[in-house]
């Protein structure tokens, strides 16, 4: 059971017991002569349910928060980050069901998702946007063929990280540049072989995505497309890095 799941439930099951008992039981305990005190139930329910419904709202349709648990999105999201994602860039959807109420706004290419993995839709995975529906994707030699054109490559110099990302050191950095003029950092890992993929045509209502940490990325060229049902949001900053201890340099950080 994810936590939207439960967090839906328990808000239900606490406005439900605050509304009946205002409009019954409390009724009935005001007129009748006694000494008893409110059952605690009600009282935790009528106290929490505000609290549950306004964390509800606010993590359903504004803002949710994730930490980074791999090392994939390399060098531009770090393990330990805690990123903020905006739960309406793509459309109002209804929890749990992921129902769109009100179209927003489409994703773009460069995008940084968070998306309910197609495999286990428990289980969120974050990734960058490379091809659109209709779009032909291949990979080849560590360069990205977006409808047959290279995309743009820069040689940035030796990665040096800090902590866990320390395991990634002499990779080499790489400025990738779309079609749009959309830039962004990756990291490729010469010691190891290239996944090479393609060419393959993005199905309509469907994304193919991919790790910045182009060796290190469990990502489309592996397991497919991700639904457009399954996005969650747009992520556009960084709020926390933990990483044992505080990285007070991460903080405040957007993403590219």
């Amino acid at each position: 059971m994810s936590f939207e799941l439960i967090l839906v439930i328990v808000t239900a099951i606490t406005g439900v017991i605050a509304y009946v008992d205002r409009v019954v039981w409390r009724p009935k305990r005001q007129k009748a002569i006694t000494t008893e005190n409110e059952p605690i139930i009600i009282e935790y329910a009528r106290s929490l349910f505000p609290i549950f419904l306004v964390v509800l709202i606010l993590r359903s349709f504004v803002i949710e928060p994730f930490r980074i648990p791999s090392g994939s999105m390399y060098p531009t999201l770090e393990i330990g980050d805690f990123i903020a994602v905006s739960k309406f860039s793509y459309g109002i959807k209804l929890p749990v069901t992921q129902t769109k109420l009100i179209p927003v706004g489409e994703p773009e290419r460069g995008d940084v998702v968070v998306f309910s993995y197609p495999n286990d839709p428990d289980v969120d995975y974050i990734k960058r946007i490379i091809g659109l529906p209709g779009d032909e994707i291949a990979y080849m030699g560590r360069v990205l063929f977006i409808n047959g054109q290279a995309v743009a490559q820069l040689p940035k110099g030796k990665y040096l990280g800090n902590d866990s990302g320390a395991v990634m050191n002499g990779a080499q950095v790489v400025a990738e540049t779309f079609a749009s003029g959309k830039t962004h950092d990756i990291l490729l890992d010469l010691d190891k072989a290239s996944h090479d993929m393609g060419p393959i045509t993005v199905p309509a209502g469907h994304y193919f995505v991919m790790g910045d940490n182009r060796d290190h990325s469990n990502d489309s060229r592996f397991w497919g497309f991700v639904p457009e049902k399954n996005l969650k949001g747009k992520a556009f900053g960084i709020w926390m890095n933990w990483d044992n201890g505080i990285h007070l340099n991460r903080l405040g950080k957007g993403i590219e």
